[in-house]
């Protein structure tokens, strides 16, 4: 009797030991765990909606034109030399007719893309097409088409974004970094920010990225990221990451600052 006891007991003994290893190792599992969000996703323009981004273009009583869109403003003449934009680069813009122009990005004296932009003969849509090369060697060709809101003729006026095509969508990265950590990565486009999940403003840096910019990373739940995008310490665009629940797709829903235009970007998990 004393002897199944004795067995009896060390098998209870056993069983609580082995019971104790797996609910230690479940919990480190759990702990260890990356979040939903992390992961390379991949850019679905057809899944995505750019429809209250607005672009205005204004014809200034000094004879320059000004440029507006998600809520920040740029001067600059057609006569092919380059002025300072809101975004840190430059621009050059010449004419090529009167119904189309040329716009040319650059950084540090570096083009960026070539963009043309184009009226429709009625003069109610402006195409962009935006060409140029990625950092990762990828040639760009982006097409933006805008439907008139109001103004006119000619490029002057409001204009409402209505359809978005691309020939290399752009990758993203989200990998953990250490126990509080995120680095978030743009890939094609060499963008990297490195940044602890605590609000607090980390700097990015990139080959096509101008000095000041920052972002301020915190959780939301389990599937969400909030992000806070600054140009020179002022808030630029606000944006939320939010995991499909299958785990399948990113939603990007963002606002630029001083705006109500909210627009959606999808990505497609790699």
């Amino acid at each position: 009797m004393s002897g199944r006891r004795k067995t009896k007991g060390a098998h209870d003994m056993r069983f609580h030991y082995l019971a104790g290893v797996f609910t230690i190792a479940a919990a480190t599992a759990i702990a260890a765990a990356d979040p939903p969000y992390a992961g390379k996703w991949k850019m679905n323009p057809a899944r995505s909606n750019f429809g209250e981004l607005t672009v205005v273009y204004e014809q200034l009583p000094s004879g320059e034109m000004q440029e507006t869109t998600s809520g920040q403003s740029y001067k600059f003449k057609v006569d092919g030399k380059d002025y300072p934009d809101h975004f840190g680069n430059t621009a050059a813009w010449k004419s090529l007719s009167s119904t189309s122009w040329e716009r040319t990005l650059k950084l540090k004296g570096k083009v960026l893309t070539t963009d043309t932009l184009t009226l429709s003969p009625d003069g109610k849509s402006l195409t962009t097409d935006s060409k140029g090369t990625k950092p990762n060697g990828e040639t760009i060709h982006d097409t933006f088409v805008f439907e008139r809101v109001s103004g006119g003729p000619g490029l002057a006026g409001k204009w409402k974004a209505s359809n978005m095509k691309s020939s290399s969508p752009s990758l993203l990265e989200l990998a953990p970094s250490g126990s509080d950590g995120l680095t978030f990565k743009i890939v094609d486009m060499g963008l990297t920010c490195d940044s602890k999940l605590d609000g607090k403003d980390y700097p990015c840096t990139g080959p096509t990225l101008s000095e000041g910019w920052t972002v301020a990373l915190v959780t939301s739940g389990l599937r969400s990221l909030n992000m806070t995008i600054k140009q020179n310490g002022k808030d630029f665009y606000k944006v939320v990451y939010t995991v499909s629940p299958d785990g399948k797709t990113l939603t990007e829903s963002g606002t630029a600052t001083g705006t109500d235009e909210k627009i959606k970007v999808v990505y497609d998990r790699q």
